[in-house]
């Protein structure tokens, strides 16, 4: 038994996508120069979750460097001792240690392909967790310029 139906021939409605946020421009980091001159490197903490290990190394500001033990290569984009927000910029109120935050990218050495882009603190670990299946990562203290 077949139905009568109506033949229509008219197109399907076109979809407009809606967006539910708007873009929010990246701040501005301005590493003030004194800060650039006394710090040279940042500690970090790589967890290995699948072997239960913990092992701390110094990654140098402005530099790529393979992680030790890992497919992954961990980029320290800035240091700030004393982070803070000041409208649409993130600076440091001081060149002490008060709010120290890192800015890293943590890529895929094999794949090339970004797993984490973003900032760590010492005071708040979790607030931007790293999540990777396999490692995590904590800013654990800024490494001063030898003198």
């Amino acid at each position: 038994m077949v139905a009568c139906q109506k033949s229509s021939h008219e197109p399907p409605p076109v979809l407009k996508p809606t967006v539910s946020h708007g873009t929010v421009k990246e701040k501005q980091v301005i590493i003030p120069a004194e800060v650039a001159r006394e710090w040279r490197a940042v500690r970090i903490s790589v967890i290995d979750k699948v072997h239960a290990t913990e092992n701390v190394y110094s990654f140098p500001i402005g530099k790529v460097t393979r992680v030790p033990g890992a497919k992954l290569s961990l980029s320290v984009d800035a240091f700030l001792p004393s982070f803070v927000i000041e409208g649409s910029t993130i600076t440091s109120s001081s060149n002490k240690p008060g709010n120290p935050g890192v800015k890293v990218r943590i890529t895929d050495s094999d794949t090339g392909l970004l797993v984490y882009a973003g900032w760590l603190f010492v005071n708040f670990p979790n607030t931007h967790a790293v999540t990777h299946p396999n490692y995590a990562f904590n800013f654990v203290a800024p490494v001063a310029v030898s003198r």
